[in-house]
C-alpha cells in the first residue's frame, strides 16, 4: 500500500480524501493557493505545499507545481479529487511519464472518456444509445449554426473537457447561439483549461440518472446502481438521492449492463460514473461518463456499504476489485444536498466572507462532508460548494424527513447559504411524490422567498455570541480567550423579519 499520498484538490473533496487515507493509515500531502492557506484541508494533512496565487491556472490547475510538490514530499501517489485536473489526461499521463501513480483512470481512457464528444462517438461504434448531436468539435460560429439547424432547436452547449455543469447552456434559437457559444468557452477555458465546446439535442423534461462504477486493473467492474441527479439549478446539481423513483427494477439491470459495458468499451479502470437521461417514455441515452470520484459519491456508500474513495486507492494499488456484481444489493434510501455560499433571495449570487459560527447537524444516518469550520474566510474564487449534507432512512420518505430535520439544525452565521432553500424544496409536494425531473425547479421553485422566523434566527446568533464570547478558534485549531464579540454587529448587514 501507498505510504504517502498527495491530493490535488481543496475543501470538502479534499478532505475527505485526507480522511479516508488517514483510516488506512496513509501519509497525507495537502497543496494550497495563497487564499487557502487557512483551509480545513492544510490543517489536516501530515504536510502542505503552497502552490502560488489563487486564480487556478496559477495554483489548483498548475501541472508543473503540482508534481513539484510530489516529488518534494516524496508522495508516491496523487489523487485528483473531482473538478481542476481530475479528468485531465495530460495530467494523467505527465504522473505516468513521472513514475507518479495517479489514481483514477489510465491516461488513454481518460483522453477518451473526458473528452465528451470522442466518447460519443466511440460509444455509437459500440451501439450504446447516445443523444443525437455534433460528431466533432465546433469551430466557427457558422460550424455551430450549421449544425444546430441540424440537429434542432433547442440545442445543449457542453464543454467537452469536463463536467459539474460548466460551460453549459440552453440554446432556443440562432439569435441565441453566437453569446451562448462565447460564454460557454469562457467558463469552459477557466474551469478545465479547455475550451472546446459541442452541441446536441436538449431532451426536455427528463430524468438525470447515473450509474457508479468501479473496475480494476484486471479487466473487473462492476456498478453500484444508480444516483438520481434531477434537481438541478442552472445545470448545476443541488439534491441527489438513491435508488431512483423512476428506475425500475427490470430497468435498473438492463441501465445498469450498459454503464458497465461503456466503462469496459473504453478500457476504463479505477471509479466513474456512467451519465444517462431518463426521457418521459421510459427510454435512456447515454450522456457522458464523469472520470473522477463525484461530488454525490457519499449516497452510494450509505446504501451500499462500499467506501468509493479507499476504493480507488486499492485499485490504483494494483488491487482487484473484492466483489463481483452478484454479491451487491442496496440498503435504505439516501439523500444528499450540497451546501452553497450563495444567496437565494439574490438570484443565488455568490455569497463571501467569514464563516463565524457553524453548527452541523448530527444523529443516526446523518453524515457531513465538509470543509468549514468557525472562522474560515469563504473567498470568490473558486465553486462555492461549502459542504454536503447526506441523511439516510430505511426508506425515502425516512430520508427526505431526516433530510429536512438535518438542515433545520444546520446553522452557518456570517455568509449567506441556501440551506432553506432546500428545505423548502425536500418540502415541496412533486418531490414528496417523487416528481422529480431537471425542470422541476424552475417549475416548481420559481417564486420561492425565504420564510423569516425571528425567533430562530435571533436564537441562533445568540448562541454564536455566547460560544464565540468564551473561545474562538486558531487557524491551528488551538483555544485562545476572545473578547468584545457581539453577534448582532458580526453578523453584518441582516434583519429580522416580520
Amino acid at each position: 500500500m501507498f505510504k504517502k499520498i498527495l491530493i490535488a484538490n481543496r475543501g470538502e473533496i479534499a478532505v475527505r480524501i485526507i480522511r479516508a487515507c488517514k483510516e488506512i493509515g496513509i501519509e497525507t500531502v495537502a497543496v494550497y493557493s495563497d487564499v487557502d492557506k487557512k483551509a480545513l484541508h492544510v490543517q489536516l494533512a501530515d504536510e502542505a505545499y503552497l502552490l502560488g496565487p489563487a486564480p487556478p491556472l496559477e495554483s489548483y490547475l498548475n501541472i508543473d507545481k503540482i508534481i513539484q510538490a510530489t516529488k518534494k514530499s516524496k508522495a508516491e501517489a496523487i489523487h485528483p479529487g473531482y473538478g481542476f485536473l481530475a479528468e485531465n489526461y495530460l495530467f494523467s499521463k505527465r504522473c505516468e511519464d513521472e513514475k507518479i501513480t495517479f489514481i483514477g483512470p489510465n491516461s488513454k481512457a481518460l483522453r477518451l472518456v473526458g473528452d465528451k464528444l470522442e466518447s460519443r462517438n466511440t460509444m455509437t461504434q459500440a451501439k450504446i444509445p447516445i443523444i443525437p448531436g455534433m460528431k466533432m468539435k465546433g469551430g466557427s460560429l457558422k460550424d455551430f449554426e450549421e449544425q444546430a439547424e441540424k440537429i434542432g432547436y433547442p440545442v445543449m452547449l457542453k464543454a467537452s473537457a469536463g463536467g459539474g455543469g460548466k460551460g453549459m447552456r440552453i440554446i432556443h434559437s440562432k439569435e441565441e447561439l453566437k453569446s451562448s457559444v462565447e460564454a460557454g468557452m469562457r467558463e469552459a477555458k477557466s474551469a478545465f483549461g479547455d475550451e472546446s465546446v459541442y452541441l446536441e439535442k436538449c431532451i426536455e423534461r427528463p430524468r438525470h440518472i447515473e450509474f457508479q462504477v468501479l473496475a480494476d486493473n484486471y479487466g473487473n467492474a462492476a456498478h453500484l446502481f444508480e444516483r438520481e441527479c434531477s434537481i438541478q439549478r442552472r445545470h448545476q446539481k443541488i439534491i441527489e438521492e438513491t435508488p431512483s423513483t423512476a428506475v425500475t427494477p427490470e430497468l435498473r439491470t438492463e441501465m445498469g449492463k450498459t454503464a458497465v459495458k461503456v466503462i469496459q468499451t473504453a478500457n476504463y479502470n479505477n471509479a466513474g460514473t456512467v451519465e444517462f437521461l431518463l426521457d418521459e417514455k421510459g427510454k435512456y441515452y447515454f450522456l457522458e461518463v464523469n472520470a473522477r470520484i463525484q461530488v454525490e459519491h457519499p449516497i452510494t456508500e450509505m446504501v451500499t456499504g462500499v467506501d468509493l474513495v479507499k476504493s480507488q486507492i486499492r485499485i490504483a494499488n494494483c488491487e482487484k476489485l473484492p466483489f463481483k456484481q452478484e454479491e451487491l444489493s442496496q440498503r435504505g434510501h439516501a439523500i444528499e444536498c450540497r451546501i452553497y455560499a450563495e444567496d437565494p433571495e439574490n438570484d443565488f449570487l455568490p455569497s463571501f466572507g467569514k464563516v463565524l459560527f457553524i453548527k452541523e447537524p448530527s444523529g443516526p444516518g446523518i453524515r457531513n462532508d465538509s470543509g468549514l469550520y468557525s472562522g474560515i474566510e469563504v473567498t470568490m474564487h473558486y465553486d462555492p460548494i461549502l459542504a454536503k449534507l447526506i441523511c439516510w432512512g430505511e426508506n425515502r420518505e425516512s430520508a427526505r424527513r431526516k433530510a429536512i430535520q438535518a438542515l433545520s439544525d444546520y446553522a452557518i452565521l456570517g455568509i449567506k447559504t441556501q440551506v432553506n432553500y432546500l428545505k423548502d424544496l425536500l418540502s415541496h409536494q412533486e418531490f414528496v411524490d417523487g416528481n422529480t425531473r431537471t425542470d422541476f425547479i424552475p417549475k416548481n421553485m420559481s417564486e420561492w422567498k425565504e420564510k423569516r422566523s425571528r425567533e430562530k434566527l435571533r436564537e441562533t446568533a445568540l448562541i454564536a455570541g455566547a460560544i464565540q464570547s468564551m473561545e474562538k478558534t486558531s487557524p491551528k485549531g488551538k483555544m485562545v480567550k476572545a473578547t468584545g464579540f457581539d453577534p448582532w454587529i458580526s453578523l453584518g448587514r441582516w434583519e429580522i423579519g416580520a
